[in-house]
């Protein structure tokens, strides 16, 4: 059994993984602990009570747990990932416009390279480990309302202004966090090339015979010029960057901005000594003029690309995320209620369950329920991926976000706020947007001992040089070392995994996968063996009685039986037995002693007989026999295809019921190509042997099992999973969820259980096998693409680094400028994002 926990005192990653190993110390127990929203998913063997749990987590530190439940879920995750605004009374109470414009994230934040996990943080500022600016988690946010000549006046529904009576308007939404990051970088950058380019000018005008800027100044006066131009850009556009250097230093966190803090000071304070202090130099760092070398260029210069980068970084970002920011624009603002006759316009954070609404043509459905009236064909494309509008009549279900074609039709509310299958999606796509694939592992243990390598190999370049290199020796030296420093770049390793982990999880949600984890799309890419269920994922999950055959010829009698023995059945089968004897008029009795059997069928007593229902195991376990003549008849239909129970009263096989359901169109297809890209496709089903051939030999597998029991799939994935197999499973009824848990990928069709879809590592909206082809390319694309980050941002460092100490100098006679290893350092961060955002083009 698996259940949710709110876990109270957790404060950082250390708290989580404290947590959750304590809780994982307890005999039988399987937990999962996220930090944001702060939650423990448990599964154990048998139950286990809270005050033990609590027992053991007192142990650990100040931590609370208790059993969620759905309220407190929904709040837990508001509070996680959505905006917090008060509720107001109609506008009567004065809010603050810093709580209205308040961004959808809520005030969590996290680093772009997930340092710390899936750790976040209440404000904006930079990753305390690598320095990045941290982004913001997107969420959904209500809208509010204003009068446009009372802005004091906030309110969550529309209406009129208490004062002048004016309509409220609603509250445009205020600049993301990530538009404010690049206005403000962009407003820096700005400064930085207006005052860098006269040092540039300056600098370079060293080179020109009879430099005639010497005409006007002195070249004393014009080293002031340059250090007075400096002080904006160093210490204003580029302080962010020495900020982030100290702390990095001071918290041991070696990073990116630790390499150009100490580059650019080192170029600065050099030539603020040898402006006023030019005689403790020798003479080797004198130029012809008697003065010394000064890099007030080169610390300005440095500092402007490296803005550059940052601002192209911060562009990008912006886009890395736009998945969720097309699923955010399909969730509507206000709905239509219908109360006692009348329609009122609502704010959609208003709509409770059982609220009946009406749905408008070309409207957004507000939230998830079902048709009581009318019909419509829907655009579930932002949903399922699938381009053509699906045809709704009354009792169908309908999803949030999605669009109401040509026909308004009236809806009652199942879900709602943070229940929806939209809002589930967003908060899937973010969550596997911050974990951590097994592959960023390499680049973790390669970025810790990177940045103490680096200015090691720096100071080393500097005593070969000044040992070594050729008159000016010391000059050489310094430049070298610096450009060292600039040149590599930790942050390009740190990127490669997440940027395109972000993007990938984003397609796959507007293609109707729904990814859990990074490792789950990381392992799709080497699934060895797909198990699939026949019902629901072959299948159209959508089973009909075909006939009811009777020994005595009294069909009518069998059905009222078996539909009113199924009447306490949630199974699909079951469903289609009671549905057959509705559309025939059959009238309901009453079951005493209804049981299920699971992998066999049902039984009950009726007026004060036994009635079982169900395959020949059940037959055979309740002693009732089978004729040869009804055998014969049985196997005729199951070569065919059919689904087959057997119906006994009192002990004695009276008929059977044949039931049917149709293959679906695009699993043939499927099939050949999972089985063309290396991967053994087995069908395990309860169905019988007959009925079971029939399906495989029309699907050509190559491998098939009838007659399981849920142990049994279970039992078939441990064997594979011994034998060194990646496995992947395939189902959608609460008899997959073991075996969903079990295998390496659990792949749970959206049109199937909630328990099977908690189960699984991948969720496919519309649920058929071509949705698997999809999960595979798409994981395929994303592991291709994350390995070009990591070729690209190894390659370029373990080139860069050497060529920027001089290494081809003497073969070649090239230096690298620290102003050119700048550009480099900052083009490689960009360019792994870049590559990144290639996957959005991506045709699955």
């Amino acid at each position: 059994m698996t259940h949710q926990y709110i876990i109270s005192g957790m404060s950082c990653n250390g708290c989580r993984t404290k947590v959750e190993k304590t809780l994982n110390e307890v005999e039988g127990v399987q937990a999962e602990v996220t930090l944001n929203p702060p939650t423990a998913t448990i599964t154990m063997e048998k139950h286990v009570p809270s005050e033990k749990f609590q027992e053991v987590l007192a142990t650990a530190g100040n931590y609370t747990i208790e059993m969620d439940s759905p309220k407190k879920h929904s709040e837990t995750v508001v509070k996680s990932c959505c905006s917090s605004h008060k509720k107001e009374d109609h506008g009567h109470h004065k809010t603050e416009s810093k709580n209205v414009h308040q961004h959808s994230s809520n005030g969590f934040y996290y680093c772009p390279m997930h340092c710390e996990g899936d750790k976040t943080y209440n404000k904006p500022g930079d990753c305390p480990v690598c320095g990045m600016d941290l982004v913001p988690q997107i969420a959904i946010t209500a809208t509010q309302f204003t009068c446009p000549m009372h802005p004091e006046i906030v309110s969550n529904e529309q209406g009129d202004c208490p004062i002048c009576g004016m309509d409220l308007v609603p509250i445009q939404a205020s600049e993301s966090e990530e538009n404010k990051t690049y206005i403000d970088l962009l407003k820096k950058m700005k400064i930085a090339i207006l005052f860098t380019l006269p040092i540039f000018i300056i600098s370079m005008s060293e080179m020109i015979p009879n430099n005639p800027l010497y005409n006007i100044m002195s070249i004393e006066k014009w080293n002031w010029v340059q250090l007075l131009f400096s002080i904006p850009v160093l210490f204003y556009a580029g302080w962010m960057f020495f900020v982030r250097a100290y702390k990095s230093i001071v918290t041991r966190n070696l990073n990116m901005f630790t390499l150009i803090g100490i580059g650019t000071s080192v170029a600065f304070l050099f030539s603020i000594v040898g402006m006023f202090f030019p005689d403790i130099f020798p003479s080797e760092f004198k130029s012809h003029h008697g003065t010394i070398h000064l890099y007030f260029e080169a610390a300005t210069v440095i500092i402007t690309l490296v803005l550059l980068g940052q601002l192209l970084e911060a562009k990008a970002h912006g886009q890395t995320n736009g998945a969720i920011k097309e699923l955010l624009k399909l969730a509507p603002t206000e709905a239509t209620l219908v109360e006692n006759g009348n329609d009122k316009i609502i704010s959609i954070h208003n709509i409770k369950k059982g609220d009946l609404l009406r749905v408008k043509p070309g409207e957004k459905i507000p939230v998830d329920g079902k048709i009581t009236s009318g019909e419509s064909s829907i655009d579930e494309s932002m949903i399922t991926g699938e381009p053509i509008p699906v045809d709704k009549k009354t009792g169908d279900s309908v999803i949030s976000g999605t669009i109401n074609g040509t026909k308004s039709f009236v809806m009652i509310a199942e879900k709602v706020g943070s229940e929806t299958m939209l809002s589930q999606i967003i908060q899937m796509v973010n969550d596997a947007s911050r974990s951590r694939a097994p592959i960023q592992k390499l680049a973790d243990r390669v970025s810790k001992y990177f940045v103490p390598t680096v200015v090691i190999i720096s100071i080393l370049t500097f005593f070969l040089w000044a040992k070594f290199g050729p008159e000016p020796a010391y000059v050489y030296g310094l430049i070298n070392a610096i450009a060292v420093l600039i040149i590599a770049c930790p942050c390009a390793l740190g990127l490669a995994t997440p940027m395109s982990v972000m993007v990938g999880v984003g397609k796959g949600a507007q293609n109707g996968i729904l990814i859990k984890n990074a490792e789950a799309l990381e392992n799709m890419n080497k699934i060895d063996v797909l198990i699939t269920d026949k019902t629901g994922t072959i299948t159209e999950g959508k089973p009909s009685v075909e006939k009811i055959y009777a020994i005595n010829n009294n069909e009518d009698f069998l059905l009222q039986n078996i539909a009113s023995l199924n009447q306490h059945s949630e199974h699909p089968l079951a469903q289609a037995v009671v549905n057959f004897g509705k559309a025939k008029n059959s009238s309901l009795k009453d079951v005493q002693g209804f049981e299920t059997i699971a992998g066999k069928g049902v039984f009950g007593t009726i007026e004060g007989k036994k009635v079982a229902l169900g395959n020949k195991k059940l037959m055979d376990e309740i002693g009732a026999s089978v004729s040869n003549d009804l055998e014969q008849k049985v196997t005729a239909e199951q070569n065919l295809g059919k689904t087959i129970s057997y119906i006994s009263i009192e002990k004695e096989v009276l008929g059977f019921v044949a039931i049917t359901d149709a293959i679906k169109e695009n699993s043939a297809k499927a099939v050949k190509e999972l089985i063309a890209q290396g991967v053994e496709v087995i069908m395990m089903t309860g169905d019988n042997h007959n009925t079971a051939k029939a399906v495989a030999d029309h699907l050509h597998l190559s491998s098939f099992k009838a007659d399981c029991l849920p142990e049994d799939k279970l039992k078939k994935i441990e064997r594979l999973q011994a034998q060194g197999k990646i496995v992947a499973m395939a189902g959608d009824g609460i008899n997959d969820a073991p075996a969903l848990a079990q295998s390496n990928i659990g792949i749970a069709m959206g049109t199937g259980t909630d328990v099977a879809i908690e189960s699984a590592k991948i969720t496919l909206v519309k649920g058929d096998l071509n949705g698997i082809v999809k999960a595979k390319n798409l994981s395929h694309a994303v592991m291709s693409n994350i390995k070009q980050n990591l070729f690209f941002a190894f390659i370029y460092n373990t080139l860069g680094v050497p060529i920027a100490a001089g290494i081809l100098y003497p073969f070649l006679g090239i230096l690298l400028s620290p102003m050119l290893a700048a550009v480099a350092m900052s083009l490689s961060s960009v360019s792994v994002i870049i590559n990144a955002l290639r996957l959005r083009n991506l045709k699955l």
